[in-house]
């Protein structure tokens, strides 16, 4: 498809890949081709999540609500559990909520007709035939930033409601990484129902070493 006929352009982005406890969540931003420029001069500015503050991610995020609201633009956040991530694999999981984030955020225009610009090694649906992996996107592109951005607040909202059943671990501040707070808390509390077993093999591996003197 050449380029000057699509007709919506998509941002995707994922956060909390490497956490050890929690979901992981897609981010999903579409917005129409002639309105791209109005859009963006909004945007003028965003990042990354990952080098906003919180207060700042909040902010942008309020920005994207009040201009869905006015039409301008749709998106969608879609979460994985860690169920799944301990089952199927993180690249399922992601996969798994990127298609059910598509599907919320429903443009009038076949998915041929969208132009999909996807961070990272991420890869959408084959059925969107106009795709882009774009290596550190999320730095580059405007509509992945503000994906990145929807899939954050959203991944972190969720961590702070968790962190309120499972007080112990700090959730609210690591949002389930790897802190050595968290370690610790595991090594006293032993895990709850949405830590990621398949990702702590190692932790529990050199635990077991460790009482057998091998480390």
């Amino acid at each position: 498809m050449k380029l000057e006929e699509y007709q919506y352009l998509a941002g995707v982005d994922e956060a909390g890949r490497g956490p050890i406890a929690g979901p992981v969540a897609v981010g999903v931003v579409c917005v129409p081709r002639h309105l791209e420029e109005k859009v963006f001069a909004v945007f003028d500015g965003i990042k990354d999540s990952k080098q906003l503050t919180a207060g700042q991610r909040e902010m942008w995020f309020a920005k994207m609500l009040a201009e869905k609201e006015q039409g301008n633009l749709d998106f969608a956040a879609c979460l994985s559990s860690q169920a799944m991530i301990d089952e199927k694999g993180i690249v399922f999981s992601i996969r798994h909520a990127m298609k059910r984030a598509f599907t919320k955020v429903q443009p009038p225009c076949r998915r041929s007709q969208m132009r999909v610009l996807l961070d990272g090694a991420l890869a959408a649906p084959k059925s969107f035939s106009n795709q882009i992996t774009i290596i550190r996107g999320d730095e580059t592109e405007k509509i992945i930033s503000m994906a990145s951005v929807a899939a954050k607040v959203l991944r972190d909202r969720k961590m702070i409601a968790l962190a309120k059943k499972h007080p112990e671990y700090g959730f609210e501040k690591n949002k389930g990484y790897g802190t050595l707070f968290h370690y610790q808390q595991i090594k006293k509390n032993g895990t709850c129902v949405i830590h990621r077993l398949s990702f702590l093999k190692k932790f529990y591996e050199n635990e077991e070493n460790m009482k057998k003197g091998i480390i």
